[in-house]
């Protein structure tokens, strides 16, 4: 009986050790395709940010006021260690999926998969958002101007408007680009436009009209001058 029970406990014990020596190998390139893909990840990492300190990026964005932007609401923007930061992650999760893949998780493989196809979506929302800033100071600057220029009141209140308008637009665009409820920003997104028709015909009929009434008055006369 002691001969017959040890046999019966020796079988699955080398079947198992025998597994697990098969399996070895694979571990071991596993493991080993996924330091090697840290260490280029890192690497890539601190080219990024030279490069992006070398052609000054962040300097432009300081002067082009994005940086103060993102300021005002807590978030201190280096835009090299953005990059840099998801170039790393990256290539983490390349190196991630290959070491999935010689392991056989199937599963693991296919959702790393994903997360690499959904960060170009990130890249281009951060893309959206700095635009929208860039383009939101530039409008202010132009509207603010043009209204100085025509001496009407209202300058600041008038360029903030629009500058806000398109940090929002921009806001929801990059959160459609995410895919987070673009049904949801689709409807505020129209809601916001008739909001701002409305606010902008209500602003003509209120504080406008006697503006349009002089113009009316000054094309009669031209009209009937030339008659």
């Amino acid at each position: 009986m002691d001969f017959f029970s040890n046999e019966v406990l020796q079988g699955p014990l080398l079947e198992l050790w025998d597994t697990i020596i098969a399996y070895l190998p694979n571990v071991l390139g596993a493991l080993l395709i996924f330091l090697i893909g840290i260490i280029i990840a890192h690497v890539l990492r601190t080219v990024v940010v030279r490069l992006i300190a070398l052609l000054r990026i962040d300097e432009l964005a300081q002067r082009l006021e994005i940086k103060s932007q993102f300021d005002r609401v807590g978030i201190h923007l280096h835009i090299g260690h953005l990059l840099g930061w998801i170039v790393k992650w990256f290539f983490i999760i390349i190196a991630l999926i290959a070491a999935t893949d010689i392991l056989g998780w199937d599963q693991v493989t296919n959702y790393l998969e994903e997360v690499v196809l959904f960060i170009p979506n990130v890249i281009i929302a951060v893309i959206i958002l700095l635009a929208g800033i860039l383009l939101g100071n530039f409008v202010q600057n132009i509207v603010k101007s043009a209204v100085e220029a025509a001496k009407l009141a209202s300058a600041d209140f008038l360029s903030g408007i629009a500058k806000w308008a398109i940090l929002i637009f921009s806001f929801m665009a990059a959160l459609v680009q995410l895919e987070i409820a673009p049904e949801l920003i689709r409807v505020l997104f129209t809601g916001l436009v008739g909001m701002l028709a409305l606010a902008g015909g209500l602003a003509f009929g209120l504080g406008g009209k006697e503006h349009a009434s002089r113009f009316l008055n000054r094309l009669k006369r031209d009209i009937s001058s030339e008659r």
